[in-house]
């Protein structure tokens, strides 16, 4: 998943994208509110994190802009403000979240993983295609109750894939998805890594969930609801 961690404070914003990597995801940052509205125009991302105090453009401000302009990503304020009002309104600028300042980083992980878990067609905070397993909370993945070991550029794409149960996943969307702006991306980087992928997930077992659609992208799923390659 692709985050935007918008922050003034660079301390708390190297922090908190230095621990947003460690759980595999991938992450963007911004330190004004003009720039991480940009951004959130300009990218598709899977989550915002987004202060209020910002030099430029508050992040209320941003947040209300955002939701005119039809961007429906989720968004967790970030704020020192911990009056009732102070939430209210940031509830209704049409965030999602609120969270309140010095926080554990533990429960602004927790506080994602539910904001993700919205968007998507799981109940429970597995991830469950077929008898393949992903518990986003640990970074395990399991098959057939056989622990498959990832790295996590691989955890991160299959992660991704996923979060999109039977979809067709194009390359532009794993490169928009799974790397941020400092990467650039080769011609076959993401052939190479689901290359990997397949081979832990699939090629020990008796099915394949990891479809190819050829000039497409990929599609993961279960036996009984795979799109036939074209």
């Amino acid at each position: 998943m692709r985050i935007l961690v918008v922050e003034d404070n660079y301390r708390l914003s190297e922090s908190l994208k230095t621990n947003l990597v460690n759980e595999r995801y991938s992450v963007d940052t911004a330190y004004d509110g003009q720039e991480g509205q940009d951004l959130a125009e300009l990218t598709p991302y899977d989550l915002i994190i987004l202060d209020i105090l910002l030099p430029k453009k508050d992040g209320l401000e941003v947040c209300r802009e955002l939701r005119r302009r039809r961007v429906q990503t989720p968004i967790l304020l970030l704020t020192a403000r911990d009056t009732i009002d102070d939430r209210v309104r940031g509830l209704d600028c049409g965030a999602d979240d609120y969270l309140v300042k010095p926080f554990a980083m533990s429960e602004l992980l927790a506080r994602l993983r539910a904001l993700l878990r919205r968007q998507q067609p799981y109940k429970s905070s597995r991830l469950e295609i077929g008898s393949l397993f992903v518990d986003p909370a640990t970074h395990t993945v399991e098959r057939e109750g056989r622990s498959i070991d990832l790295t996590p550029k691989e955890y991160a794409l299959l992660e991704y894939f996923m979060y999109h149960p039977g979809q067709v996943v194009t390359r532009n969307m794993i490169e928009q998805h799974i790397w941020n702006y400092d990467f650039e991306c080769n011609s076959n980087v993401i052939d190479v890594y689901v290359r990997r992928l397949r081979r832990k997930i699939d090629h020990p077992f008796a099915t394949n969930l990891l479809t190819t659609i050829r000039g497409i992208g990929y599609c993961l799923s279960a036996p009984n609801t795979r799109q036939e390659a074209q």
